[in-house]
C-alpha cells in the first residue's frame, strides 16, 4: 500500500521508511506538516501515519482537517506523549490507532496490518477462485500449493483486493508501488500484472480494456 509518514524526527523516520519499504509499502516521507497537506492533495493514500508535534504545527490539527473534510483515510498516530488525555483526544478526532514512542518496527507493521483490515477485508484470509491469500501472514496458496510473492507483488495484490470487484486502474496501481519521486518504468504494472497471472492464475486478475484491472468479487 501507499503510505504518507509525516515525522520530523530524521533518526526514526528514516528508519520508519527503510522498514516499510521493506515489507513492500511505498512510502512518502514528510517532516512538515503543509508538506503532508500537499501529498494529500496531490496522492491518493492507503494509511497515514501521523506525529503529533511537528516544526510547524500539531498533527491533530491536520487530523480534525482530514476528517472535517470527509477523508476516511485511515490514520495511525505516532508521539512520544504517553498521556491518556492526549491519546483520547487523538482517538476522538478520528485517529484510527496509537503508537507510543518508542515502539518496535515489528509492531507498527502490525497496527498497520490490523487497520489495513478494518477498513478494507474484514477477514484476512480471502478466497479468489482456487487462490486462497492470507494477508496477515502474506502467504499465497494455489490449491495445496504455496505461491511466493514479493514485496510489490503483494501491493498490488493487496490494492486489488482492498476494492474487489472494482475495477483499479493502472494509476492507481502505480501509486501502490512508487513514491513520490521515484522512477516509474512505463511497463511495470504490466509487468507485475503478468507474474501474479503466472503464479496465481490466468482468472486471478481480469484486465478491463482501457480502464485498467479487476480481481472478481
Amino acid at each position: 500500500m501507499r503510505i504518507l509518514l509525516v515525522e520530523d524526527d530524521l533518526v526514526l523516520g528514516a528508519a520508519m521508511r527503510d522498514h516499510l519499504v521493506s515489507t513492500g509499502h511505498a512510502v512518502d516521507w514528510m517532516q512538515r506538516l503543509d508538506d503532508a497537506r500537499l501529498s494529500l492533495d496531490t496522492a491518493t493514500y492507503e494509511l497515514v501515519l501521523l506525529d503529533l508535534n511537528l516544526p510547524d504545527g500539531r498533527g491533530l490539527d491536520l487530523l480534525k482537517s482530514l476528517r472535517g473534510g470527509g477523508s476516511t483515510v485511515p490514520v495511525i498516530i505516532t508521539t512520544a506523549q504517553d498521556q491518556i488525555a492526549v491519546r483520547i483526544e487523538g482517538l476522538n478526532s478520528g485517529a484510527d490507532d496509537y503508537l507510543v514512542k518508542p515502539f518496535d518496527l515489528s509492531e507498527m507493521s502490525a497496527r498497520i496490518a490490523a487497520v489495513a483490515r478494518r477498513y478494507g477485508n474484514s477477514t484476512p484470509e480471502i478466497q479468489v477462485g482456487p487462490v486462497q491469500i492470507d494477508l496477515s501472514r502474506r502467504q499465497a496458496r494455489v490449491g495445496t500449493s504455496a505461491e511466493a510473492l514479493t514485496a510489490r507483488e503483494w501491493a498490488v495484490v493487496e490494492r486489488l483486493l482492498l476494492r474487489r470487484g472494482a475495477i483499479v486502474t493502472r494509476a492507481e496501481l502505480e501509486e501502490s508501488l512508487y513514491a513520490f519521486g521515484a522512477e516509474i518504468e512505463s511497463n511495470a504494472v504490466e509487468v507485475y500484472v503478468s507474474r501474479l497471472r503466472k503464479k496465481l492464475g490466468k482468472d486471478f486478475v481480469r484486465t478491463v480494456r482501457g480502464l485498467g484491472y479487476q480481481v472478481p468479487a
